[in-house]
């Protein structure tokens, strides 16, 4: 009984630790947002996906610096297309503390990105293209489904100043993806002294 008692506080001790670990100096965190997926099953066969995996390093805990790359294409069954791009630099600050008393695994973050990205829509009449800098900002939740994976809800107002037909391009997203928390060798040794 004594050793089941013991075995049960040394995993509730490693489980708490692993709970505040995944934002800790060093980790990496790695993952995607899905901004929209839309695939239409009607005559038009209307496809839409945007996707912007991300990497990036914590150089302290709740901050982090990385990097991002975005695709996005929309296209439908006998229509042009319409292709987004960008890639750049990344950084995420998370908020101290849990975000919600309530949901203890719940961290607010605010995201923000510059680099290289345009958009071209040959949809249009006339065609329309828009390529530059591109900035992004904008605050997010970030709920732990494990200790190192993480379900995320980011709105985010990005921007591209530039050239092409249209010299700016502007939208609001709701991204909604997924991170996954690498630790990094401190932690891991932490977590395993501790079992």
């Amino acid at each position: 009984m004594k050793k089941n008692l013991l075995l049960l506080a040394l995993s509730l001790t490693a489980a708490a630790m692993m709970g505040k670990a995944q934002i800790q100096r060093g980790n990496v965190m790695v993952g995607t947002d899905l901004t929209n997926f839309d695939y239409t099953l009607d005559q038009n066969g209307r496809f839409v996906i945007d996707l912007s995996p991300k990497a990036a390093w914590f150089i302290k805990d709740n901050t982090a610096l990385g990097a991002y790359v975005h695709f996005g294409f929309e296209t439908a069954k006998g229509e042009n297309s319409k292709v987004g791009y960008g890639v750049g630099a990344l950084a995420r600050q998370y908020m101290a503390g849990d975000a919600i008393a309530a949901v203890r695994h719940t961290r607010l973050f605010v995201e923000a990105n510059v680099g290289f990205e345009g958009v071209n829509d040959n949809t249009t009449t006339p065609k329309t293209s828009t390529n530059g800098l591109g900035i992004g900002a904008g605050p997010g939740v970030a709920y732990f489904i494990t200790p190192n994976v993480g379900l995320e809800a980011l709105l985010k107002y990005n921007g591209i100043i530039g050239f092409g037909t249209t010299p700016t391009n502007s939208r609001l997203n709701l991204n909604l993806g997924f991170q996954i928390y690498l630790p990094s060798k401190n932690v891991r040794s932490a977590i395993s002294n501790t079992q």
